[in-house]
């Protein structure tokens, strides 16, 4: 994987996980309801199931990948589908307020409580595999160790969905309020889509040495 293979991980990361999605939204929820640092727990919770699958399915991407001549380049343009996909469903999405009201805790809700609602909020999300399976082996140089990549790759992620957990936690109301706000929706599903579609775009011209 070279250094300019990274930054494009990073930077399609930086866009898909700052998307509003189950996670964030989750995150976003109980900062307004709960506080702070009541969603830590939360937070931990999705980032433990986030990982798990995350390691799970570079595993098993890796073990294919040795195993099945072609399989890189199926999978590679099976990511690159995805992507475009992504953005057109993005730019076509209806424009309705973002709800984060729902699943209101008391505030005497435990820890524990908490930790398992966010690792339950992500790991029941049946996208989370297949947007591992299609997306990380766009990034990996199949002629290198491959175990090696996933680790950077899966650590990267990691990485930045915490960051935008803090965001979202920090952000609390004033955050939920422009997101409820339909032009700004609007506008902002837009880019989403034509960055997604760049995304996709891009990576059909990266050639792994």
């Amino acid at each position: 994987m070279t250094l300019h293979t990274w930054w494009l991980f990073v930077g399609a990361v930086v866009l898909l996980s700052g998307t509003p999605g189950p996670n964030m939204l989750h995150i976003l929820s109980r900062s307004v309801e709960l506080g702070m640092t009541r969603s830590i727990a939360a937070m931990a919770g999705c980032l433990l199931a986030l990982v798990t699958v995350l390691a799970a399915s570079a595993a098993g991407l890796t073990t294919l990948l040795l195993a099945v001549p072609g399989a890189f380049e199926v999978l590679r343009y099976a990511g690159v589908a995805y992507l475009i996909y992504l953005g057109i469903r993005a730019w076509r999405s209806e424009v309705t307020p973002i709800d984060v009201s729902k699943g209101d805790l008391p505030a005497t809700v435990s820890t524990t409580a908490l930790f398992r609602g966010g690792f339950a909020i992500c790991i029941s999300n049946p996208k989370l595999l297949l947007f591992a399976a299609a997306f990380l082996p766009q990034f990996v140089n199949p002629a290198l160790p491959q175990a090696p990549q996933f680790a950077i790759l899966v650590v990267t992620f990691a990485a930045i969905e915490c960051f935008w957990y803090a965001v979202y936690a920090l952000g609390g109301r004033s955050l939920s309020h422009y997101l409820g706000r339909p032009a700004i929706k609007r506008a902002f599903n837009r880019l989403t889509g034509v960055i997604f579609v760049g995304f996709g775009l891009a990576l059909l011209k990266v050639k792994p040495s």
